[in-house]
């Protein structure tokens, strides 16, 4: 997994979970702030077709921060909405990966993480595939 990929999954993880993932790691590091969890709004633009040209979709509440751990590695968070708990805990995930306890974090946070995100996709994915309506017309009048 790189790193731009579990970033992505902090951020789309929901608060809770992630909460609990990061209790059942054990001690919280220490560290010192880079930048404080700060709440502010981000553009989001949409791609007609997903293939046209950007226009601008609307705004999104966002929480940010960095941190530093004691052994100098850095972490950093971008997770929708106003919980600064969760971009706290996504930054600490973050600098941990890139230490000695990386295998640790992501067998007892990532790996679990993931899994309750498929798990999740396909209950929506199932849910959808409910409501699909297959049309077909055997014969039409004027082909008669």
């Amino acid at each position: 997994m790189t790193r731009a990929e579990w970033m992505g999954l902090l951020a789309r993880s929901t608060p809770e979970a992630l909460a609990a993932q990061v209790a059942a790691l054990g001690e919280m590091q220490t560290h010192s702030w880079l930048r404080a969890p700060e709440a502010g709004s981000v553009m989001v633009q949409g791609r007609t077709g997903g293939v046209g040209a950007p226009f601008n979709l609307g705004e999104v509440t966002a929480t940010r921060c960095a941190l530093r751990l004691a052994d100098g590695s850095e972490g950093h968070a971008f997770v929708q909405g106003r919980s600064r708990e969760h971009a706290t805990q996504a930054a600490l995930i973050d600098a941990l990966m890139q230490g000695d306890r990386s295998d640790e974090v992501r067998a007892k946070v990532l790996d679990p993480l993931a899994a309750e995100e498929a798990a999740r996709r396909d209950t929506i994915a199932r849910k959808a595939e409910a409501t699909r309506v297959n049309f077909e017309t055997l014969v039409r009048g004027e082909d008669a």
